[in-house]
């Protein structure tokens, strides 16, 4: 019986110590912009399905939720929708001697979401900042119907929230009444089901309502966020997003972002909504 048992437990320290495929598994974690979740996903996805014995975890909470785990070494990458500010950059140096490397991974329009039924088509900037900080309240000013606007938006960890304060409203706080979401498709959930609603979010989200082509201000021509507009900025709230390393990539973590800027990942970008870097 000793016997027995002896042997079953050194085949149980083969299959533990011994199996080549656990010993070869690497793994790479990335955290932060739920704008990001669906493409990192998509890629990690993917990626995996080529190296086997590699993997990626994908999570999101916010791109202030991701540069916080890359400050306190609790991600290998962060995913953000915004750059990293002067003073993360300080903590990242800080805290491991390395400057925060920063990586463009793809381009992003902010798409401005109505429900499909709002006969509303465009809207210039000026007039988004108006109704986001509460001095346009009602469709009719915009030459809609006589009822109250219902704003939404993203919390204050969002690299979509900051993005939108900065270039849409000036660095000017929103107004009280703003709905706050914790993520985009939450955003689109609400606008999908509230004829009166308003929200803002990356362009791959935009399924089930409508969104609005923007106008840089009133005598500006109103574009749509496609591919060819962002690319070309001509979309006036296009954006970049981001990988984030502390220093220099390398092993997994730079393969992993490599293949992403690769032709098959920069494809996936295409496929899951957002758009390529361009090619230099």
């Amino acid at each position: 019986m000793k016997k027995i048992l002896f042997v079953f437990a050194a085949l149980i320290l083969v299959g533990v110590v011994g199996c080549p495929s656990r010993q070869a598994a690497k793994t790479v974690t990335c955290k932060g912009s739920d704008t990001m979740v669906i493409l990192v996903q998509r890629w990690a996805e993917n990626y995996m399905k080529e190296k086997p014995g590699d993997i990626v975890q994908v999570t999101g909470g916010g791109s202030g939720t991701g540069i916080a785990a890359l400050i306190n070494g609790g991600t290998d990458i962060c995913q953000a929708s915004r750059p990293m500010s002067d003073k993360e950059r300080g903590q990242v140096k800080e805290k491991f001697g390395k400057d925060a490397k920063e990586i463009p991974v793809a381009l992003d329009g902010i798409a401005i979401y109505v429900h499909e039924q709002n006969p509303l088509n465009e809207i210039s900037l000026p007039q988004l900042k108006d109704i986001y900080t509460g001095k346009i309240k009602n469709w009719k000013e915009l030459g809609g119907a006589d009822a109250q606007i219902v704003p939404y938006s993203r919390e204050n960890n969002s690299g979509t929230y900051m993005y939108f304060k900065e270039h849409v409203l000036a660095g000017v706080d929103f107004e009280v009444g703003v709905q706050t979401l914790p993520g985009t498709a939450a955003v689109v959930n609400a606008v999908s089901k509230d004829l009166r609603s308003m929200g803002y979010g990356g362009i791959a989200y935009a399924k089930g309502i409508k969104a609005l082509k923007v106008k840089k201000d009133a005598m500006a021509a109103a574009i749509t966020p496609s591919m060819e507009t962002v690319t070309q900025g001509t979309y006036p709230i296009s954006r970049k997003l981001y990988f984030y390393t502390v220093g220099d990539p390398s092993g997994m973590v730079k393969e992993f972002i490599d293949w992403t800027l690769g032709d098959h990942g920069q494809k996936i970008c295409e496929d899951v909504g957002y758009y390529p870097l361009p090619k230099k």
